[in-house]
């Protein structure tokens, strides 16, 4: 359903949950890599490189050699991707009004409040498996 929701509201800009959440990454740590854009967003490694590919074709990233070592590309955000970022920011507000339209404020704050004892607990590199 939140998927849904932000799909509607940023049709016109055609950017996924995940391309965005690459861009905040990116925009958040200039000169990241892959690996660390799928481990902050908690997606999977092996398809990262395609949702970097979409943002890099929409020029809304960069890939840049490492100076270290040049075979690890460093990503940063190009003014489109900033744009783009600030468009999504300011339709934040509706998206989220519209994710939680059926649930109070006092219940928003707990759920909030919930979600980010998950991710604590369950998040990449926890010892905790949930399989088990």
């Amino acid at each position: 359903m939140a998927t849904a929701i932000f799909m509607e509201e940023v049709n016109a800009l055609e950017l996924t949950p995940v391309q965005f959440s690459a861009l905040i990454v990116i925009c958040e740590h200039p000169g990241t890599d892959a690996t660390r854009v799928s481990d902050l967003i908690f997606f999977d490694r092996s398809t990262i490189g395609n949702v970097l590919d979409r943002l890099e074709k929409k020029r809304l990233i960069a890939r840049r050699p490492g100076s270290q070592d040049r075979r690890t590309k460093r990503l940063f955000l190009r003014p489109q991707g900033r744009a783009v970022l600030r468009k999504v920011a300011a339709k934040a507000p509706k998206i989220a009004e519209r994710i939680f339209a059926s649930v109070s404020t006092s219940e928003r704050a707990s759920f909030v409040e919930l979600l980010g004892r998950l991710i604590s607990t369950n998040g990449r590199g926890s010892k905790k498996s949930s399989l088990r």
